[in-house]
């Protein structure tokens, strides 16, 4: 809590709305801490039928080793599914005890679940809760909303999207909003892409850091509200991948730290700022590269020997951890490249182990990081539902298929929290969450697959069943077909913090030809749509759009393509 309220325990208020809360009052003369626990119970999403809440408690009394959370509903409403506690109803009764993982709950301490549920007339909000027999408070998540000058006190949450809004970069939903059917989702929030060291101040009159992070208090009002920022400058950025080179030869580590990573810091952990959540996603297709782009592998390139040999990806990754982490409001999340990049045996337990070293590196520790990412401008599908990595077919496994091609997963969902595991097992912090980019993994529109494949081979099964419609896993640039993912949304699932967009729909992963630039931005074939392929798409087409400009710059035909294939269609 920011402050001490100004009405009795008993007397509770209640905020309504879509993304409401329940709100209850202490004392003036009592402190946060004399509250034995905090409960905050936000309905983030909510339509004719049905509603999804995110919970947030806090412990202020000793610490517990399990732990169970209580309250009862005045209407009809049920609780269908929810993710990171055990939920159950009797009547109007819901109780939500601890899974395994997440029983211990210190003095202070926060932990996050959320769930889905039905109600027909209305959705009124609980009034009382208890946790472990003991009644809570129910807090607002930080600012006093009395009070327009309390910038809230930014401390540390479990779930930084939980209970809070985020940030619609105006810069991309004017762009949105000027393509014919984009207002449709031009206030859906994106990430904000610090691609240069010119990005921080603004490039060519666009807006800089500070004037996102100025717009984005103006946004939050008297709520929480995330800001989701990209750190992506390393020193020979994206070794594998000419299109999205960047302005830092591979030895300007010096360079990336002083005249890129200092600056950001400095921005971020000014007062004024504090309020704000700010999430950086750190380092997009950097470590991956050194797992799978390297010697002895047939997929390795000279650039990404050379930053496996000169250390300059650790150092940077380490050196932005330690950095960006120092502000209580910032909240790191490395990049974890994509299911079709990492997931198999050989690629797995060894990126984990690089992440690791990472955050050990230039004065980093794994407390620095808050969190992982996947998919980032990526387009492999959420949750493939009409098969699963244990299927067989007429006794084959469908690991054997030429798509899934002996892979573990077959979907982001399932290498996210499979990722998350192998983490924790290694010495990450056991609170650490995921985010999925969904922002073109979609697949909607007539090719979308409505059950099974045919079980003539695993082949057929497959490819028959699959959402995600590209001719290979490893084509990566503006693909042919693609559509918009789920909107984003906080816990959507168990070890998911949330789905992001942080690849902005619309802006190019790379130009279909050569195109003269000052940006360090080189013509990558896989964004040819006439390229035949190599052995990183195991030489098939790269399944490109034609006609599209730089990376990063609007690629209107693409925008259209993902809302045209949008699914959950628009």
């Amino acid at each position: 809590m920011s402050r001490t309220r100004t009405a009795l325990l008993a007397a509770l208020a209640l905020v309504a709305g879509t993304a409401g809360a329940a709100v209850a009052a202490i004392p003036p003369d009592v402190g946060a801490a004399a509250v034995p626990c905090t409960v905050e119970y936000k309905v983030q999403n909510q339509w004719d039928t049905g509603f999804t809440t995110a919970v947030t408690v806090t412990n202020n009394s000793a610490a517990k080793s399990s732990w169970a959370v209580k309250w009862s509903y005045a209407g009809n409403q049920k609780v269908t599914s929810g993710w990171n506690a055990k939920l159950s109803q009797s009547g109007t009764a819901v109780t939500a005890a601890n899974e395994s993982y997440n029983g211990t709950l210190s003095t202070g301490g926060s932990v996050s679940f959320g769930f889905n549920g039905t109600y027909s007339g209305t959705n009124a909000l609980p009034t009382a809760f208890t946790l472990d027999g003991v009644t809570c408070n129910v807090d607002d998540g930080g600012t006093d909303p009395t009070d327009p000058t309390d910038p809230g006190t930014g401390s540390r949450v479990d779930n930084p999207y939980a209970g809070a809004k985020v940030y619609v970069n105006p810069e991309w939903k004017a762009k949105a909003t000027a393509e014919t059917g984009g207002s449709r989702i031009a206030n859906q929030p994106t990430g904000v892409w610090l691609d240069r060291i010119a990005a921080i101040n603004g490039v060519n009159g666009g807006m800089g850091l500070r004037a996102h992070l100025d717009a984005a208090l103006a946004q939050k009002g008297s709520d929480e509200l995330v800001v989701q920022l990209v750190i992506y400058n390393l020193p020979g950025r994206d070794c594998a991948a000419l299109a999205s080179n960047g302005e830092l030869g591979p030895t300007e580590i010096d360079k990336y730290k002083t005249q890129y990573i200092d600056p950001i810091a400095a921005i971020l952990k000014g007062t004024k700022y504090a309020g704000l959540r700010i999430v950086t996603t750190v380092e997009i297709d950097s470590l991956p590269n050194l797992v799978t782009n390297v010697s002895p592998r047939a997929t390795a390139t000279a650039n990404c020997d050379t930053m496996k040999a000169n250390g300059n990806y650790v150092k940077g990754v380490g050196y932005a951890l330690n950095k960006l982490g120092d502000a209580p409001n910032v909240y790191n999340y490395v990049d974890a490249g994509h299911h079709g990049w990492l997931g198999w045996d050989d690629n797995f337990a060894p990126s984990a182990a690089l992440f690791k070293e990472a955050a050990s590196a230039e004065g980093a520790t794994v407390a620095d990081v808050h969190g992982f990412i996947v998919n980032t401008a990526n387009y492999s599908a959420t949750k493939e539902d009409h098969f699963t990595v244990n299927d067989t077919v007429n006794g084959a496994s469908v690991r054997t298929s030429k798509w899934i091609d002996w892979n573990r997963y077959v979907d982001e969902q399932s290498y996210a929290q499979a990722m998350r595991t192998q983490l924790v097992s290694i010495g990450f912090p056991s609170g650490i969450g995921m985010l999925i980019d969904t922002s073109r993994n979609g697949w909607g529109g007539t090719a979308r697959p409505t059950g099974p494949g045919a079980t003539t081979t695993v082949d057929t099964y497959v490819d028959g069943g699959r959402y995600d419609r590209r001719i290979h896993l490893g084509n990566w640039c503006n693909q042919s077909g693609a559509g918009l993912g789920e909107r984003p949304q906080a816990a959507p699932a168990a070890g998911i913090d949330a789905y992001v967009w942080m690849k902005p729909p619309g802006e190019s992963d790379g130009s279909s030809t050569a195109i003269p630039n000052d940006e360090g931005k080189g013509f990558d074939r896989m964004c040819d749509p006439t390229y035949t392929g190599n052995p990183r798409n195991n030489n098939n087409m790269s399944g490109a759009l034609p006609n599209a400009p730089l990376s990063g710059h609007w690629f209107s035909a693409q925008f259209q393509e993902l809302m045209k294939n949008a699914y959950p269609a628009l």
